[in-house]
Formats: structure tokens, sequence, C-alpha cells
């Protein structure tokens, strides 16, 4: 194609845009809703899957030693809980340090220190921190057997319960957009197969006047692609300012609840790139191909 039919086409395309405003109004429109919902269902997945996540890695198990042991094999212990495979934090809590902790808390009712001044009766432990709480039995099974290992503590119910959670929040999300998805591409096909259909006439001239297939569906193509572009971008600065605007709020009102989540949702610029491409590649391929394609029936005249 020469560059001159190129440009010819291009601009007959943006001229169809502004003769037919009111239905590339409503296509655009639609393509703006919808991409909106399937953003936001996009970033509600994000951040539960990040909650999730979070949750269970504060769920700590505790490793308790052996009494009587020496400086040298309570090291060598912890060397050994460190080289088990998914174990991605090991903090030594001493009986003199657990003692503290209590005493801290009765300070008010009694006093720990000079009660068991003589004779501590906790035992030296290891907090232990796992990558991926799924994998908690097979961890567990792992450190009970480490030398002058006395017994394991792990919360297993609430460890199989995140991952339960968490399977089920991706399941549902995802299922979302997927659903979104699939409403979006219904209702943009049939508004383009409208605004094509308006203009049968139209492209049944061009036919009888020799024009190719090729060149009645460039500028339909230019129509749909500019349009989705359009979409693509009012969309991501709708979705990215208002999950922005959220982030803040979310990070100047900290309450009991934003300390359960982590303190924070997952910051913006983690995101907005996944939004603006997925919404850019949307609007080219369902709007673009689908205007030209819409058009096909058209042609056989």
């Amino acid at each position: 194609m020469r560059f001159s039919s190129f440009t010819y086409l291009v601009g007959q395309g943006l001229h169809n845009m502004r003769a037919n405003r009111l239905m590339t109004f409503a296509s655009m429109g639609v393509q703006i809703v919808c991409m909106i919902l399937v953003g936001a269902a996009l970033l509600f997945g994000m951040n539960i899957d990040a909650m999730v996540d979070y949750i269970g890695e504060q769920n700590e198990s505790y490793v308790y030693l052996v009494d009587g042991l020496s400086d040298e094999q309570i090291t060598a212990a912890g060397d050994a809980i460190k080289a088990v495979p998914g174990v991605v934090s090991v903090t030594y809590i001493s009986p003199t340090d657990v003692l503290t902790e209590f005493d801290g808390m009765l300070q008010n009712y009694t006093n720990l220190m000079d009660t068991f001044s003589e004779d501590n009766p906790f035992h030296s432990m290891y907090k232990v921190v796992v990558d991926d709480v799924s994998n908690i039995d097979a961890i567990i099974e792992q450190l009970r057997v480490i030398e002058n290992v006395e017994s394991v503590s792990a919360t297993r119910e609430l460890s199989k319960l995140f991952v339960s959670i968490q399977r089920v929040v991706n399941y549902v999300s995802y299922g979302l957009v997927a659903v979104l998805a699939l409403v979006s591409i219904v209702v943009i096909n049939n508004t383009i197969r409208l605004t094509v259909f308006a203009r049968r006439k139209e492209i049944g001239i061009m036919k009888l006047v020799g024009a190719t297939n090729g060149f009645i569906r460039f500028p339909f193509f230019v129509e749909g692609v500019t349009s989705g572009l359009i979409s693509a971008a009012v969309s991501s600065g709708v979705v990215c300012s208002a999950y922005y605007a959220l982030y803040r709020w979310y990070l100047e009102n900290p309450s009991n609840l934003s300390n359960l989540l982590g303190g924070t949702l997952v910051p913006l610029e983690s995101v907005w790139y996944y939004i603006v491409i997925g919404f850019v590649a949307f609007g080219f391929v369902m709007c673009g191909i689908g205007t030209a394609t819409s058009i096909r029936k058209h042609l056989n005249v």
C-alpha cells in the first residue's frame, strides 16, 4: 500500500468517527465501562492475594530445643534449621528472653524474674518462618529429626486455612475477570456490528464501484483501533487515578484492619503497567480486528 493511500484511508477512518459520533461515543462508552470493571476486578484479586500471602507469612512455627545444651549445640541446631528447604527466617529466643516477655505481660500481678531467677522453666527455641505455608507439614517433619530438637509447635490448621482462602480467592477473582471479559467481548462486538449495519449501504456502494475488500476494511479498522485506544487511555486514567486515591487514603488512615492486611495495599507503581498494557491490548484486538471482521458479510455484494 502506497503512503498516500495509507494516509487517505486513515483520514477516512477518522472522518467516519466524526460523521458517526453517536455510535462512536456509544461504542467507546461501553468499552470504557467494561475495561473499568475488568481493571477493578484484577486489582481486587491482586490485593486479596497479597493480603493472604502476608497473613500466611505471619504464621510462625517454634522449634523447642532440649535442655542443657551448650552454645555450640544451640548454634549447630540453628544452622541445621536454616538449611531446611523452605525456611526463610530463623530467630533464636533464649529462655531469658521468654521469661522477660512474660514478666512484662504480668508485671502488674507478679514478678516472674525474681520467682524464676534460679530455675527458669522455659526452653531455648527458634522462631521459624517458611516461604510457603502449603509446605508446612513437610517442613515440620524435617525440623523434628534435627539433632537436639525436642518438639515443633505449628498451627497447621491455620496454615491450611490460609492456603484454602488463597485458592478460593484466586478462583473467584480471576473467574470474575474472565466473566467480565467475556461480557465485554459480547457487548463490544454487538456494538460494532450495529455500527457496521448502519453503514451497510455505504459499504455496498464502495464494493460496486470496484473497491477491494482491504480498501473497504481499512478505514473501519482505523476507526475501531482509534476508539479502542482512546477507551484504553480513558479507562487507564480512571482506574489508576481511583486506585491511587484509594491507596493514599488507606495509608493516611491507619486502623486495625490495615494492620491485618499488612499495613498497605499493593502500590500503584507495581501494577499500573499491567492495567495499561492489558487495556491497550484489549482495545486494539477487540475493537480493531472486531470491526474489520464484522463487515465480512456486507462485502458480499
